[in-house]
């Protein structure tokens, strides 16, 4: 293989890692979007039907389904003060993972973990855990 097909080989996957990347990033954004809104219609179309939520708040333990974090979100109300940072996305295949730092969300600073999954195109959260970094 010639130096010039290399380049352009090293070049076409570059650009393939970057647009998985871009998506993984769009998946979380309705997540990430719904911690300002207090949207959990919003937030319940990030997760697969599957999805689980494990974590706890103030030192209580939470172990709940798509459908329950939901719930939550919306009982949580709107945090317009919040704001995110995604520390990194590590993808393989149709698997990612990724860590989203949020602070002054309901008060708290939180550290979220999520497992992501590509299926028909499209990526989806499967799980998530996390620490409110509170009495936990």
């Amino acid at each position: 293989m010639s130096q010039a097909e290399i380049s352009k080989e090293t070049q076409a996957d570059e650009a393939h890692n970057f647009a998985a990347y871009k998506a993984v990033e769009a998946a979380l954004k309705p997540y990430i979007d719904s911690a300002k809104t207090g949207d959990g219609a919003l937030t319940r179309t990030a997760f697969f039907d599957h999805a689980h939520i494990v974590g706890s708040v103030q030192g209580e333990f939470y172990n709940m389904s798509a459908d329950e974090f939901k719930g939550a979100v919306t009982e949580g109300g709107p945090a317009p003060e919040v704001q995110h940072h995604i520390a990194w996305i590590d993808i393989s295949g149709p698997a990612a993972a990724a860590k989203v730092e949020f602070i002054h969300w309901g008060g708290l600073r939180f550290t979220d973990y999520f497992v992501l999954y590509q299926h028909d195109g499209e990526w989806k959260i499967s799980g998530k855990v996390y620490d409110s970094h509170s009495n936990n």
